[in-house]
């Protein structure tokens, strides 16, 4: 007999994607469908999240779109509370809505700095206290952080982008060695340069994917995708060990930063 199990083996499993109607949410959504998950999608973009929803469900899948500002406590219970009640207990959480204020430290106002905060950081820890109840009671369960490169290097004019990103590294691993012995882990991904809706207007002008793709040693800009395949490794029972760990996913910009610097006679 053909064993027509998934890979990842999350076939009926609860996963939830906050910032599901972006382009590395929305790639992990359908990810996560295709591998037979039933996915909860949340995103302040209900709209966007009732589209992908019915796209889904007309290949078969299960997926709900729920409304959820991942800066309000109350309107994350309100979401883990209906997920709970029409998906079942969640087994895994990919925490992904993000909010971008580009300024320099010195500019940046309290009121950006404060929201990004609140969407980036608190945001992630207002879920993974939501939605982790099922996975304690299970005793089972894998939270997956979205951070970014700039949350391990500093970028001019995206301090408060970069330092709440910096914080959800630090904080997947508390989470990680606070609820391990509780059967939840908790894991990062650094995404590199991702070509997204978010990042769109960048791409927009010419030659700034060209010279973006030059630093990078795969010399290419990643896809949604990209980090939607790492982000469903680390969601899924396939990576039961991996705990606390940060995957950098950016076509090896990190690893070009020598290269980058004038070596005459070797490069410009």
């Amino acid at each position: 007999m053909t064993d027509t199990k998934h890979w990842l083996g999350i076939e009926g499993e609860t996963c939830v994607v906050t910032g599901a109607a972006g382009g590395i949410g929305s790639a992990t959504a359908r990810g996560l469908a295709q591998a037979g998950a039933r996915v909860a999608l949340l995103d302040r973009d209900i709209a966007g999240c009732e589209k992908l929803a019915a796209e889904l469900a007309a290949s078969g899948a299960t997926a709900l779109a729920v409304e959820c500002d991942v800066a309000s406590e109350e309107s994350v219970r309100a979401a883990a509370r209906r997920v709970e009640a029409e998906l079942g207990a969640v087994y895994a959480l990919v925490n992904n809505a993000g909010a971008l204020k580009a300024a320099p430290l010195s500019e940046v106002s309290l009121e950006d700095w404060n929201r990004v905060l609140a969407v980036n950081l608190t945001g992630y820890l207002l879920c993974a206290r939501a939605f982790s109840t099922g996975m304690f009671d299970a005793a089972r369960g894998s939270i997956v952080h979205v951070a970014s490169i700039a949350g391990l290097f500093p970028q001019t004019n995206s301090g408060a982008y970069s330092a709440s990103k910096a914080g959800v590294v630090l904080m997947a691993r508390q989470l990680a060695v606070e609820w391990g012995s509780r059967g939840v882990r908790s894991n990062s991904i650094c995404p590199g340069l991702i070509k997204t809706p978010l990042s769109a207007a960048f791409y927009a002008v010419p030659g700034v994917e060209q010279k973006r793709a030059e630093v990078t040693a795969s010399r290419r800009v990643g896809l949604p995708e990209d980090i939607a395949n790492a982000a469903m490794f680390l969601a899924s029972p396939r990576s039961s060990y991996v705990n606390a760990a940060e995957i950098v996913v950016d076509g090896g910009l990190k690893s070009m930063l020598m290269d980058m610097v004038p070596r005459p006679g070797f490069n410009s």
